[in-house]
């Protein structure tokens, strides 16, 4: 499911390493690798199931292997408790969730509002407001100026990779947390985008590590991971044809192979079963 090479592939996976601030010489591994290379596999297929040409699934592949460089220097245990202990609070872990609570926030500085509101209550829960604290609640909080931020590391990579860089790549890669960026965007790149989140939510629901790191998830869920891509089309951030796309394909079998990477085991009887329903929109779980 890659249209491009696996070397090219390792070649970017680099691009997700980041150095260690506090001991020189040493490299954060990007964390994200596995998921993103599962992401852009199933996005390839869900975009060529709708009809985009091979030259455009190109450079929208690249675009969903870098989908998460703004995590590049994610700390997995200060980022999971730092989250864990927003979602136990209630707090919003995502900026158009922050702005829809928080309307008063200028646009962009939800890093900084989120600080300023509950950086005492974060540090009395035995997380020290550093500097490298407030880069993880950036990672999340601030994606858009992260994301630029390494996209100054990113594009030169690219180059001497003989890749051109595109700008509705990035526009892609920021959909979910700033849906309005592709207000005016062209149908085809909104539709790239949907399909993005669709496939990297699928994953991220399913991937068992992710889920243990990041929420303490101690189980992952297809019919939650469902019901999510479904809220999520009533949110006005997916659409019918893109899900229905995608319920074909993961009906069919296509994607069982990705699914039971990302949770680490193989699929039971019960969930191929309900798996093989998703088209049909009969669904029964046991």
């Amino acid at each position: 499911m890659l249209v491009i090479s696996r070397p090219l592939v390792r070649e970017l996976m680099r691009l997700y390493e980041y150095p260690h601030p506090s001991k020189p010489g040493t490299v954060i591994r990007g964390y994200d690798r596995a998921h993103a290379v599962r992401t852009a596999m199933m996005c390839r297929a869900v975009a060529e199931r709708l009809g985009h040409p091979a030259d455009r699934l190109y450079h929208y592949q690249i675009a969903c292997l870098l989908h998460d460089v703004s995590r590049a220097g994610l700390d997995r245990r200060l980022f999971g408790k730092i989250w864990s202990w927003a979602k136990a609070h209630g707090i919003p872990t995502r900026p158009r969730e922050w702005r829809a609570k928080y309307p008063t926030t200028p646009y962009g500085r939800e890093t900084e509002a989120f600080v300023s509101r509950y950086g005492r209550e974060l540090e009395k829960a035995g997380v020290p407001l550093t500097a490298w604290t407030k880069e993880q609640i950036e990672i999340r909080l601030g994606h858009a100026r992260r994301l630029r931020r390494r996209l100054t590391v990113v594009k030169p990579a690219l180059r001497r990779l003989g890749i051109q860089w595109m700008s509705w790549m990035e526009e892609v890669m920021l959909y979910y947390y700033y849906p309005e960026k592709l207000s005016r965007a062209k149908p085809w790149v909104k539709q790239l985008a949907e399909i993005l989140v669709a496939c990297e939510q699928l994953e991220a629901y399913s991937n068992r590590q992710r889920g243990r790191d990041y929420y303490g998830r101690t189980q992952e869920s297809l019919p939650e991971a469902f019901a999510y891509l479904d809220r999520l089309q009533n949110e006005g951030l997916l659409s019918e044809e893109v899900l229905t796309a995608l319920r074909e394909l993961v009906a069919e079998g296509k994607f069982d192979a990705i699914l039971e990477q990302a949770r680490g085991r193989r699929l039971t009887h019960g969930e191929r079963r309900y798996l093989r329903q998703l088209a049909n929109g009969s669904i029964t779980w046991e």
